[in-house]
């Protein structure tokens, strides 16, 4: 029997934390099981150590889908660098946490991020050399609702 090489533990780097602001969900579809919609991005902030800049208005939304327990999430916008650089963003992930969670959350009660799962994986596309970092990596996020406004702490992984 071969060795198995042994994989190196990932590492993670925060970059960046991007705060969404956004409007209610318009509801596009209810079937059984599955409920479908989408809500629209209208701006934010990005700050962090390695970018800082703007959400820019109205560029795009979340497409959200109720399957089960879990909201299966595929958001797209666009971001503006402090440099005027615009960087797409294409951002799918996860949101499952029980019903008494969401209540307290809807309530406008901050809920502890250990008690729910909030996950995403962003891409990012630009072909501006001092950005193209973002281009070539991959990148996880942890996400939290925060008075309304969605918070994405993205960190790149090494």
């Amino acid at each position: 029997m071969a060795d198995t090489p042994t994989l190196p533990q990932p590492e993670l780097e925060f970059v960046f934390e991007i705060r969404v602001e956004t409007v209610k969900e318009i509801p596009v579809r209810t079937t059984p099981g599955n409920e479908f919609g989408f809500i629209g991005i209208t701006g934010g902030t990005v700050a962090g150590p390695r970018f800082t800049g703007t959400v820019l208005p109205n560029s795009g939304g979340d497409w959200a889908s109720h399957i089960g327990d879990t909201w299966h999430l595929d958001a797209r916008y666009a971001l503006q660098h402090d440099d005027g650089t615009v960087v797409e963003i294409w951002n799918k992930g996860y949101f499952r946490a029980t019903p008494e969670q969401e209540r307290r959350m809807f309530a406008g009660e901050r809920v502890p991020e250990q008690e729910y799962y909030y996950r995403c994986a962003p891409t990012f596309s630009t072909d501006t050399p001092q950005h193209r970092w973002l281009s070539q990596h991959q990148f996880i996020g942890m996400l939290r609702d925060d008075a309304g406004t969605i918070c994405i702490r993205v960190f790149l992984l090494r």
